[in-house]
């Protein structure tokens, strides 16, 4: 499709902005690594939670959310929704904890919580797994959809497209540090949440759809409707909300859903002004990442089964797309193309911002790794801060073009979700235990890592090959047996291997909880996190059952969300 004068100086205006924004922080960002990856410990919450925001909505999610309701309908989305619970463990069981740490990485924690060089090594070992590997593979689904994207409504194949964006995304994020990346972030967030409601107003009122109620009572659309799957069918309910809620949210480490928190999460927490802003800003996070922003993209994908009823209709449509970029996730960018000149070029640029958002966060925290954790505390300890931040701008360089060519070995947003929880199925529950269970050590962390990797690296392997090395099992089943087997290896070389020294335990113990009771105020936080998840949920579908027209319902589950906001602000005296 042809974009219009006005799409194109929408999208170069917010690329001078997004460069603005590098070149003016550029100044201080370069002092050092604490300037360059934490911004100086100086960050409100209000702009570390819109960040966390802008981060995980990332060119893939859309994509991801419309694949969902159009193969499984909006109950598919349990398999995230169920991430709430991870997230508000975070919120108010370790959000205060990694702030106290006072270290500028997470992985700087492994030797902190452990000792000797069996710590060490867990800290380099680490650094290559999550900020190499990990990181690598999240970037590539990233880079999948904004090709996806880029081939349906601007007609450029995904070489080209990865090209012009690598290097956009790379002279930005290499300038201006993580302060770039936050105060870009929240421009971002701003145009994203803009563009995504606002074409979701425009598209459900298409002479296609015919606005809300005709699209709610569409043949192809009615039976997708439901917000909790179908319990009398079995698959259904073991996939979407058994495994989800008994063994997913606790047991998997997943980009921006860590049990106990880590990753870009940690390292927005670590930026924050104090243990307060840690707090506000993960808790801002999850209420605007699960209940805030998911309903334009599910009206959207609802839409598409109207223009677009089936995957043949959509590869129909697009004859131009490659076969292996062919699936439901395109959906929503076909719908895109309906957008007139003007609101096209608002959603382009955020979709192309929300690309933007995740690579950048995603280089920075990456090489903020390999600096910190892997070149200055291995290759040269004695390097000067200038240096670092050299090899920091080198590692982003290397980190896109890594992504980008891996990009080509995946095939959907949903392919990548899957890999990714597979990765790290079995790790969860060591990551939320190790603040507190004296007997994990560097072994255990090394041997969860080790056998999670293998076990996905074989179901993937399996999966690529023109013939399999046996037959593929369910995915569900592939995670709980990540899950099981992990879980069981780890423990058993936790109780085979000695702890951690109790000179260095004292010392963790004393840093982290200031020498008072690992437990203090457990109580309130458990009715917190309670309060927290059933708020979350109870606005998500008030949301939902006020577009549906389910007026009583919609009231009760507002009443509900006020009631939960009310006994959270009275918790929060206790326990801040």
């Amino acid at each position: 499709m042809n974009l219009e004068t006005i799409d194109y100086a929408i999208i170069i205006g917010f690329f001078i902005i997004s460069l603005g924004i590098g070149l003016w922080v550029s100044k201080t960002s370069g002092k050092n690594t604490k300037e360059y990856f934490l911004s100086g410990r100086s960050m409100p919450w209000w702009l570390l939670g819109v960040s966390m925001v802008a981060t995980t909505f990332a060119a893939d999610t859309p994509g991801l959310v419309t694949e969902l309701v159009r193969k499984q309908g909006v109950s598919g989305n349990w398999v995230w929704w169920a991430f709430l619970l991870t997230g508000m463990l975070t919120v108010f069981f370790y959000a205060k904890l990694w702030r106290k740490s006072g270290i500028t990485t997470d992985l700087e924690f492994y030797e902190v919580r452990y000792s000797g060089k069996t710590a060490s090594f867990l800290r380099g070992f680490r650094a290559v797994y999550l900020g190499v590997v990990f990181n690598v593979i999240t970037m590539a689904g990233v880079c999948l959809a904004g090709a996806k994207i880029a081939n349906i409504l601007l007609g450029i194949s995904q070489e080209q497209t990865l090209v012009y964006s690598s290097i956009i995304v790379v002279i930005y994020s290499s300038l201006g540090g993580l302060k770039g990346v936050l105060i870009t972030d929240f421009v971002q967030f701003i145009i994203a949440m803009v563009g995504s409601i606002w074409a979701t107003i425009y598209i459900v009122n298409l002479p296609e759809i015919g606005g809300i109620d005709a699209l709610l009572t569409h043949e192809n659309v009615i039976g997708q409707l439901s917000m909790l799957p179908d319990f009398s069918n079995k698959e259904a309910l073991i996939t979407l909300f058994i495994i989800p809620f008994a063994v997913q949210w606790w047991s998997t480490w997943y980009p921006g859903a860590e049990p106990g928190g880590g990753g870009y999460i940690a390292q927005r927490m670590l930026a924050a002004k104090d243990e307060k802003n840690a707090t506000w800003a993960t808790l801002f996070f999850n209420f605007a990442h699960y209940a805030l922003r998911p309903w334009p993209w599910i009206i959207v994908g609802l839409a598409s089964l109207v223009i677009f009823p089936s995957l043949d209709s959509v590869n129909s449509a697009f004859p131009g797309l490659n076969v292996e970029m062919q699936g439901h996730d395109v959906a929503y960018a076909a719908m895109m193309t309906y957008l007139p000149a003007g609101l096209l070029g608002i959603v382009l640029t955020s979709l192309i911002a929300a690309f933007m958002s995740t690579i950048s966060t995603q280089l920075n925290w990456g090489s903020s790794y390999v600096v910190n954790d892997l070149y200055g505390r291995f290759v040269n300890k004695n390097a000067s801060e200038k240096q670092k931040v050299v090899v920091g701008k080198i590692t982003v360089v290397a980190l896109m073009l890594c992504a980008a060519l891996f990009s080509f070995y995946l095939q959907s947003a949903k392919d990548v979700f899957d890999l990714l929880l597979q990765i790290g199925a079995g790790t969860g529950l060591l990551f939320i235990l190790r603040w507190f269970w004296h007997r994990i050590n560097p072994a255990s962390e090394i041997a969860a890592m080790t056998i999670s990797f293998s076990i996905a690296a074989f179901f993937f392997i399996n999966k690529q090959l023109d013939f399999a090395l046996m037959e593929e099992i369910p995915g569900y089943w592939q995670l709980i047996i990540g899950v099981v087997v992990t879980t069981i290896g780890w423990i058993a070389v936790t109780l085979l291997t000695s702890p951690t020294d109790t000179a260095t335990l004292d010392t963790f113990n004393a840093l982290i909880f200031d020498g008072t009771s690992k437990f203090k105020h457990i109580g309130y936080k458990i009715v917190a996190f309670f309060a927290g998840v059933i708020g979350v949920y109870s606005f998500l579908f008030a949301t939902g059952n006020w577009i549906y027209g389910e007026t009583t319902l919609a009231l009760t589950l507002t009443i509900l969300t006020i009631v939960c906001i009310i006994l959270l602000r009275r918790i929060w005296k206790v326990i801040k």
